[in-house]
Order: C-alpha cells, then sequence, then structure tokens
C-alpha cells in the first residue's frame, strides 16, 4: 500500500510544498529515501525507525520506499522526519485518520529517538506556504508553534510526539489549534545607549539622524576613543518601530537562519548586527552548500555596523557593493541561485591612519604617508562611493567630557525621526519602498526636484568636487531627507548645502 503526506523544503525564502510518499513492497528488508535527500534526510531512517518503535507502533520488516516529490528539488535538515514517519504509519495500514485530516494538512517536525517532536527551523516560512497551497491546518513542534502561530487564516496545531498526533489523527484525542493573537511592539522599550548621554559630537548626531530618517549609509572617521562605537550602538535607540511588514520579513530571515527561540519567536526590535572584521565574505553576504542569510541579510531593515572597517580584507567588502546599490544579494550555486533582501543602513567606522592620530590636533601621528595612503587604499573608491554621509567625528574636549549637563535624549531625535519616516511613507505608499534612499533614479527625478538657485549650486559642487552620477542622486536622496526632517514640501538650497557637507571632498 502507497501513502502521501505533504510537507514543505525552503528555496531561500520560497518555499516549495513536498509530497511524502511511502510505499511498502513484500520483499527483503530494506528502507530507501530518494528525491535528493541530504545526508541530514538520509539518517531519518534510524529516527524514524526507533520513533516508530518506542512510540509503541509496529514497524515494517519488508521493504520501504519513500518519495520526496518532486523529485529534482534538493531537500535538507531534519524536517522530513514526522511527515515520513506518518506517511509509512499510514501505508501499512497501522494509521488509519478517521476522517480525512491528511490531503488538507501540512506536517513537519525532527523527531527524537523516543518519539518526542523536536523544533526546526523556518517554521513561518512553512506556515505561508501552507496558506498560500490553500491548506487549512498544519501540525509543528510545540516549540515552533508561537511562530506559525503569526500567520493569519491557518491553523496551527502544536504537537509534543509521534503518538500524540497518531492518536489525534485517529480519532482518539483532541489537539485544538492556537489561538491568534495580535502582537504588539511596547513603546516603553529602553535602550541600552541613548543619545541623552553622549557627550559633545553633535554634529555626528545630527548625521546619524538624516542616516536613520531616510535610511542612509554613513562612515565615521576619527582618532580611537572619540566615541564612534557608542555613536553607532546607539543608532538603535533613535530608529522608528518596524512596521507589521517589516516584522515579518525580518522575522522570516532569522526564522531560516534558525535564530528564533520558543521565547523570542518574534523580532520585534530592529536588527543590529556587528560582525568582527576576521568575518569572511560567506558570513557576511551569505551562502554555504544550501545557501543561508548572510550578516547583511540578518540586518535587514536594522543596521549593520562594520568597526575598523578597513581592517575587513577587502575582497571582503567589495560584496557590499551590489547589495547597497539594490538592497538584495543574489548567492548563486551551480544548482541554484538564490535572492535575500538586503536592506539595511550601513554604519562604519575607521581611523584617519594605522596609529589613529592623523587628524588628532593633541598627538603626533607616526605614520609614513605611505603607510597612510595604503590604510585608506584597502576600502576601494567604488564602495566609498556608495556612502551618503561622510562624517569627521573629533577628540572630546575636556569641558564636554566632565559637563553633567545631558544632551537631548534619544526619544525627541527618534520623534522626529518618526515624522520624516511617516512622510515618506505616504510619498512611497504606492511604490514598493520605505525610505528615501531605495528610490531610484526615476523616483528622484520626480520626488527630488529643486528650484533654479539649487541647480547652480548642486552644478558647482560637480563640476569642483568632480563628483560622480551616483553620488549626484545621493546628495538629492539626501537633502530630501534632511527637507522630511523639517516637514518642507520642497527641497530647498540649504538642504542640499547641508548634504553636499557629508561629501568626500576631493579638489583638484
Amino acid at each position: 500500500m502507497s501513502a502521501k503526506v505533504l510537507s514543505a523544503c525552503f528555496v531561500g525564502l520560497d518555499t516549495e510544498i513536498i509530497e511524502v510518499e511511502a510505499d511498502i513492497s513484500r520483499s527483503l528488508s530494506n528502507f530507501i529515501i530518494v528525491g535528493l535527500p541530504d545526508t541530514a534526510v538520509q539518517e531519518s531512517k534510524e529516527r524514524v525507525r526507533s520513533a516508530i518503535k518506542n512510540s509503541g507502533f509496529q514497524f515494517p520488516t519488508t521493504r520501504i520506499a519513500v518519495n520526496l516529490a518532486p523529485a529534482d528539488l534538493k531537500k535538507e535538515g531534519p524536517s522530513y522526519d514526522l511527515p515520513i514517519a506518518l506517511s509509512v504509519l499510514i501505508a501499512q495500514e497501522e494509521l488509519i485518520p478517521k476522517i480525512d485530516l491528511i490531503s488538507d494538512s501540512l506536517f513537519l517536525g525532527e523527531l527524537s529517538l523516543d518519539g518526542n517532536l523536536r523544533p526546526v527551523s523556518g517554521a513561518i516560512l512553512i506556515a505561508m506556504a501552507a496558506k498560500h497551497k490553500g491548506l487549512s491546518r498544519i501540525f509543528i513542534p510545540k516549540a515552533n508553534a508561537a511562530e506559525a502561530n503569526l500567520i493569519a487564516d491557518i491553523n496551527v496545531f502544536p504537537v509534543e510526539n509521534l503518538k500524540e498526533i497518531v492518536t489525534y489523527l485517529q480519532g482518539g484525542i483532541d489537539i485544538q489549534p492556537l489561538e491568534k493573537i495580535k502582537y504588539e511592539i511596547p513603546d516603553d522599550k529602553i535602550y541600552e545607549h541613548d543619545f541623552a548621554y553622549i557627550k559633545g559630537q553633535e554634529s555626528a548626531k545630527r548625521a546619524l539622524e538624516i542616516a536613520a530618517a531616510g535610511g542612509h549609509n554613513m562612515l565615521m572617521n576619527g582618532p580611537p576613543g572619540a566615541g564612534k562605537t557608542l555613536l553607532a550602538k546607539s543608532v538603535l535607540s533613535i530608529l522608528p518601530k518596524m512596521s507589521s511588514e517589516e516584522l515579518l520579513e525580518v522575522t522570516r530571515l532569522y526564522s531560516l537562519a534558525g535564530l528564533l527561540t520558543h521565547d523570542n519567536h518574534l523580532i520585534t526590535e530592529r536588527p543590529f548586527r556587528n560582525p568582527h572584521h576576521t568575518a569572511s565574505g560567506i558570513a557576511l553576504i551569505g551562502g554555504g552548500t544550501w545557501p543561508r542569510p548572510g550578516e547583511i541579510s540578518l540586518a535587514h531593515r536594522g543596521v549593520l555596523f562594520l568597526d575598523e572597517l578597513p581592517e575587513f580584507p577587502r575582497h571582503v567588502l567589495e560584496n557590499l557593493r551590489q547589495p547597497l546599490e539594490d538592497g538584495t544579494v543574489t548567492v548563486s550555486r551551480a544548482a541554484m541561485s538564490i535572492k535575500f533582501p538586503a536592506q539595511f543602513i550601513l554604519v562604519a567606522a575607521k581611523n584617519p591612519c594605522p596609529c589613529g592620530f592623523l587628524t588628532d590636533l593633541a598627538k603626533r601621528c607616526t605614520c609614513t604617508a605611505t603607510q597612510v595612503l595604503k590604510y585608506n587604499k584597502k576600502i576601494s573608491g567604488p564602495l566609498l562611493d556608495r556612502i551618503d554621509i561622510h562624517i569627521e567625528v573629533p577628540k572630546i574636549e575636556f569641558e564636554k567630557l566632565s559637563s553633567m549637563q545631558l544632551a537631548e535624549n534619544s526619544a525627541i531625535v527618534r520623534g522626529r525621526i518618526e515624522k520624516a519616516r511617516e512622510i515618506q511613507r505616504q510619498r512611497f505608499k504606492d511604490l514598493k519602498i520605505f525610505t528615501n534612499n531605495e528610490m531610484k533614479s526615476q523616483e528622484v527625478r520626480f520626488f527630488c526636484t529643486t528650484d533654479t538657485k539649487t541647480n547652480n549650486l548642486l552644478r558647482l559642487a560637480m563640476n569642483q568636487f568632480h563628483l560622480s552620477a551616483r553620488s549626484y542622486f545621493k546628495i538629492l536622496k539626501l537633502s530630501r531627507t534632511i527637507a522630511d526632517l523639517e516637514a518642507s514640501p520642497e527641497i530647498l538650497y540649504k538642504h542640499v548645502a547641508e548634504a553636499l557637507q557629508y561629501r568626500p571632498k576631493v579638489i583638484e
């Protein structure tokens, strides 16, 4: 007899429905799995065999063939354990569902040897796939149930072990689906770093405010101990709350990466990723035999902080060029090509030279001109051109450090940023973008118009600073954000003048 149970597999952030077919024939004892399974799927034979026996059921002593269809799609991971076990039990008529639950349900979960179900990654993606397929139920390990329950219009049944779900399918017990809960993001979030406690650095804080308001990339340059790292870590405290759409985008990525837990099944805070400069290109961009999101995708809708930027290998940094431009990253392998979202704010920090004191007026730089040039050449011109804001972070004077007066706190700054973001939401409500930095050239020409006086300023800057076409559009987008912070419907001369201050200037 043959049997069929539905499950699912991942192709990047997309999900494909998998038909797990089992056939039992009267032949020599054998258990085979076909359909391009990886090692973890092949090893499920031993987990399924032990789980069935230890749950009190008979395991067939004849030939068992399990097919994972479609057969040309690679399957990975232990999440097929439960559907394989159920298909085997149905095929040998050990399990006869009381009502037809099998064809309208999706199953996944890793089995332990005693029959208990362990959590798997990507539960929210599986629930979305079941919903889009038109299925009404998903049976999933109890530890994953809250995560899958985030998706509306799909009944999520939490299951603890194989025996429980078999008994339920036979009508012996009742398992209730989880009740849908509306998740709210708390407004009283307390951040570890607040603008109020950062002494001085008013220019850098202003630049961070603009970067957060428009989703712009930023590079801070200054001597050691000036506060670059502290400033970067404080960005989270001024970023607005994520929308429901952004919540699901980020949670899907973390679910696929296996970074969600039973206690933290929904990412409610914007990500802040801070990889060490020894990170490889695959760690930063994503990849592997079975491609998984890297740091830039895990920073989606949040912040990617690269401290000591010149210490990163140049070939690693060059991987950022395309994602910074497109907001996505394509991981290509021989068998597949997968696209991950990567719409993040890049905040980078660097010293002006190897010793760090080139721009410090109090300490003498000990580096030679060749060393300084070699150090800064580690960051290519095309990558620097993709960074909207370049800001100097000078050494803080004693008077400001010792002052007991608090600066403007992050809540006030965040209030201004939220108003600017709301203006952008209304502006782009018919487009699939969230911030000014995501505008393409056609949107820039439509939303970033300037008068004659401002055009003359831009022309002068282009000629004097030898700016690229990319820099021209970045200045306009940056000006649009500065105008939004002032709730100005038009881009004025002063907005462009401030935006020009944030470009690296090379005068010949």
